[in-house]
C-alpha cells in the first residue's frame, strides 16, 4: 500500500479523471473493477464524483456541463504545477492549444486543460487543499501514464520545454519511446504509434490502473460493459491489457507477470 499525502513535483502526473453521459453507469462498471467506492461533491462542484480506495482518492468524475455535443468520453490526465498561469504561458510558448484557462476550484486547486502540437489533450492542476491523487502504485490507482503520438519526437519536445523533463530514451528498431523523470524520478512516458496503427488513431495519454491479476481483471472488465482491446500480454514491466470502458474511453489494466508473485495491496 502507497499513499502520498503531498502536492506532486511540477511536470508529475497527479491526477486524473474522466467526463461521462452517465456516472452512475461509470461508477457500475469501475467501482466492481478497480475496488472503488465513490463520494458526491456538493453542488458547488457540480457533483463531482472522486473515487476512492479504502478511503483515498484515485480518480475523479463528472457529467458534461452543458457543451452540445458533449466531448467523447476519455480519461485526462492532469500534470502538477505550482503556477498554472505560468504553465500556460509555456505551453502555447512551445506550440500547445489552451482548451480551458486557469480555473480555479473551491480551495481545492487551480485546473486548466490543454491539447499538445501532435493532438493529445491533458491537463495542468495546482493543487490548493486536494493535492492529487492518495494511492499510487497499487492495486485499484494509475501505476503508470504515458503519451502515444504519431509524432514523437515533437511531443518530447513540446512537454521537454513546458515542464523541463529529464530524458531516457528507450527507443529500439520499429519502438520509439522515453520515459521522463522530474528531479531524476521516472514519472511518464512518451511513445509513437507503431507501423500497425493507422493514421486516424488520435494522439491521447493513457492511464495504466493496476490490479492483482490482468487476466482476471481483463474478464472482468468485458463482463461489465467494456471491451478489452488488446488481450493480456507480458512485458518486461508486467503483464498489460488496454480497455474500453462502456463509453469506449480507452485505459490500460496492468499487473504482475505470471512467474511474479501477486501485488500486494
Amino acid at each position: 500500500m502507497s499513499t502520498h499525502a503531498a502536492a506532486f513535483p511540477p511536470g508529475t502526473p497527479a491526477w486524473a479523471d474522466i467526463t461521462v453521459p452517465d456516472v452512475p453507469k461509470a461508477e457500475a462498471f469501475y467501482g466492481p473493477l478497480l475496488g472503488w467506492e465513490f463520494v458526491v461533491g456538493g453542488p458547488e462542484t457540480g457533483g463531482y464524483v472522486q473515487a476512492t480506495l479504502d478511503g483515498r482518492r484515485v480518480a475523479g468524475m463528472a457529467e458534461p456541463m452543458g457543451e452540445d455535443p458533449a466531448p467523447p468520453a476519455a480519461w485526462c490526465v492532469y500534470l502538477a504545477t505550482d503556477d498554472v498561469a505560468g504553465t500556460t504561458a509555456a505551453v502555447t510558448d512551445a506550440g500547445g492549444q489552451v482548451l480551458v484557462t486557469g480555473m480555479a476550484i473551491l480551495d481545492m486547486g487551480v485546473m486548466a486543460i490543454y491539447v499538445d502540437p501532435t493532438g493529445a489533450v491533458f491537463g495542468a492542476w495546482q493543487p490548493g487543499t486536494h493535492t492529487g491523487w492518495d494511492a499510487v502504485d497499487e492495486p485499484g490507482s494509475v501505476v503508470w501514464s504515458e503519451v502515444m503520438t504519431h509524432d514523437q519526437p515533437a511531443a518530447l519536445d513540446f512537454y521537454r520545454r513546458v515542464y523541463g523533463w529529464g530524458v531516457d530514451d528507450m527507443s529500439a528498431p520499429g519502438f520509439t519511446y522515453a520515459t521522463v523523470s522530474v528531479d531524476g524520478q521516472t514519472v511518464a512516458g512518451v511513445g509513437g504509434y507503431g507501423s500497425q496503427v493507422g493514421p486516424d488513431a488520435p494522439a491521447a495519454w493513457t492511464l495504466y490502473f493496476g490490479v492483482d491479476d490482468t487476466d482476471v481483471s481483463a474478464t472482468r472488465a468485458a463482463e461489465l460493459g467494456g471491451t478489452v482491446v488488446s488481450p493480456p500480454t507480458d512485458t518486461p514491466y508486467g503483464r498489460m491489457a488496454l480497455v474500453q470502458g462502456p463509453f469506449g474511453e480507452v485505459f490500460a489494466l496492468m499487473g504482475p507477470n505470471a512467474e511474479q508473485p501477486a501485488a500486494q495491496g
